[in-house]
């Protein structure tokens, strides 16, 4: 090597020099610093949850108070919480979060998509199909919180049943199902609700103030 090319050589930056040792350098030091979002998403599918059962149960009326939920905390909210999910490389999480915030917004769309005359109103047969697909995928997603606690497994089996119920429930045009599957559903998103408080207390505190029931 020349005199001329050690002086180049000396003058420039080590990651020009060696990049695959620099990348390995910056994969080490680079943390995530970023909050859980778990609560988050599972505090917005809860409480929206548990307000579009009280009205399958026959104590509210559906309203623009439970379409704001769905569309703002239960969509949107879920949506973001699935997104930063994925930046935490948890595919579990982002799949279900995104999922369900989806299935939230496509839930106000069927009923507001009619109401602006974008689409003709749904039908029990078309509704029963909906709740069946979603219990089906449900169920995917139950199996895989075997290996997480069984406050989680909880949440995917009751949600599983709800699905299924209301299902039912159209496809027969049964309203006393519907009424039982509202207060399985209010179960349900409280179940969500006792998770997502217990991943935020238990963090706060630094120890287990809510358990989870983890399965090692």
């Amino acid at each position: 090597m020349t005199e001329k090319a050690s002086a180049i050589q000396a003058a420039a930056p080590v990651e020009l020099i060696d990049t695959g040792r620099a990348a390995v350098m910056a994969e080490t030091i680079i943390k995530d610093t970023s909050a859980n979002p778990a609560p988050l998403g599972l505090m917005g599918f809860g409480l929206t949850t548990v307000l579009l059962n009280l009205h399958n149960a026959g104590f509210i009326k559906l309203g623009s108070m439970i379409l704001a939920m769905g569309l703002c905390y239960g969509g949107v909210a879920q949506v973001i919480a699935g997104i930063m999910e994925s930046k935490k490389k948890n595919t579990f999480g982002m799949v279900a979060f995104i999922s369900y915030g989806f299935f939230w917004l496509s839930l106000v769309a069927l009923v507001l998509m009619p109401k602006f005359g974008l689409a003709d109103p749904s039908d029990h047969t078309a509704m029963a199909a909906y709740l069946f697909v979603w219990g089906a995928f449900t169920f995917i997603m139950f199996l895989g919180t075997f290996k997480t606690s069984i406050a989680l497994m909880t949440v995917f089996f009751s949600l599983t049943i709800l699905f299924c119920m209301l299902g039912f429930a159209d496809a027969t045009g049964n309203k006393a199902l519907t009424v039982v599957a509202g207060y399985e559903g209010i179960f349900c998103g409280l179940s969500a609700m006792y998770v997502g408080a217990a991943q935020i207390l238990n963090e706060v505190y630094g120890r287990t103030v809510l358990p989870l029931g983890v399965i090692r």
